[in-house]
């Protein structure tokens, strides 16, 4: 199957597989996501669906917003389901049963259902080998439960279960590395996106939908809700998020680092803390130790990366 052309106007007449009428929040990331992945491709889809936001949101009794064969599966086990699924294709195709139409497999899960419950599927369905990609939107806590904290939710978030407060000053931990956890599995491909840089994440969906085995995407997706911003700021928030560095868009293919946007000007962290109520407490005086340490965490993420980038491109030789 030939790529499809990422042209907006082509993109606008094409098929909707993520329909609106849905129940998600106003102004939520997760739908933006959602149809951004469906968008890039022509191939036919299954999908599984970890519980939270996105999946009691999207399916209500009979009524659905999904136009693809569509599964709910619980917190814990979306990668499991889907891998099974994949098994399962392979397994008619080779019999004779089915015919080999390139049916492309999907779990999508929140960062509760991804980075904490569902990990261990997930980990293993990617350790066997699977040809199926894992979608995470990642919202940075337990949304669809109370905004309760994750492993995903950033230093110093105020959520329900750290409240920032006079015993402690929000979460005092830092936030999971997911996405190099992920690279660490040895896989052929694993990329972070952000829906307000729309061609970067459908071609970052593209390339992985032409390799064979397991693929993880994750794919920051602003909760208004839970981070006590404006119902129209999700993609506002997803750019301040590339554009001071706190989510850099890169992939990692066949162990390969590559950085595939760089802010021309990289801004402060503040910029992208500021619109979030979830962080007002980081701006008093007695709490700017914790912005200037969470500045810190960011820039020597951000170098790090720029260091394993930069190494690739020396490494590989001159052409000519």
């Amino acid at each position: 199957m030939t790529t499809k052309p990422l042209k907006l106007k082509e993109l606008a007449k094409g098929e909707d597989r993520f329909a609106h009428g849905h129940r998600m929040c106003a102004g939520c990331g997760a739908p933006i996501v959602v149809k951004q992945v469906l968008m890039a491709t022509d191939y036919p889809i299954i999908a599984s669906n970890a519980t939270g936001c996105l999946e009691v949101s999207s399916c209500i009794q009979q009524f659905t917003a999904w136009k693809i064969p569509w599964i709910h599966s619980a917190f814990e086990n979306a990668a499991a389901t889907i891998s099974g699924v994949e098994a399962m294709y392979k397994s008619l195709v080779k019999q004779g049963k089915l015919e080999d139409k390139q049916v492309k497999f999907i779990a999508f899960g929140g960062d509760g259902g991804t980075y904490d419950i569902g990990f261990q599927s997930l980990s293993g369905a990617m350790e066997r080998g699977h040809d199926m990609m894992y979608i995470c939107y990642d919202n940075g806590a337990y949304m669809n439960t109370g905004i309760q904290r994750s492993s995903a939710t950033p230093f110093g978030a105020d959520t329900t279960t750290c409240p920032a407060g006079d015993v402690i000053p929000g979460k005092p931990q830092q936030r999971k590395d997911l996405t190099r956890i992920m690279a660490a599995h040895g896989i052929p491909y694993v990329a972070q996106a952000s829906p307000a840089h729309w061609m970067d994440l459908m071609k970052k969906v593209q390339k992985a939908f032409e390799i064979k085995g397991p693929k993880f995407m994750n794919i920051i997706s602003p909760c208004n809700r839970g981070w006590r911003s404006r119902t129209d700021d999700a993609i506002m928030l997803s750019r301040l998020a590339v554009d001071t560095c706190y989510w850099p868009l890169y992939e990692i293919e066949n162990g390969v680092t590559k950085i595939t946007y760089k802010p021309k000007e990289k801004k402060a962290l503040i910029d992208f803390l500021k619109p979030q109520g979830r962080f007002k407490h980081m701006f008093a005086k007695e709490n700017e130790w914790m912005l200037k340490q969470a500045q810190e965490q960011v820039d020597a993420q951000w170098e790090r990366l720029l260091k394993e980038d930069s190494a690739v491109r020396e490494e590989k030789p001159a052409e000519g």
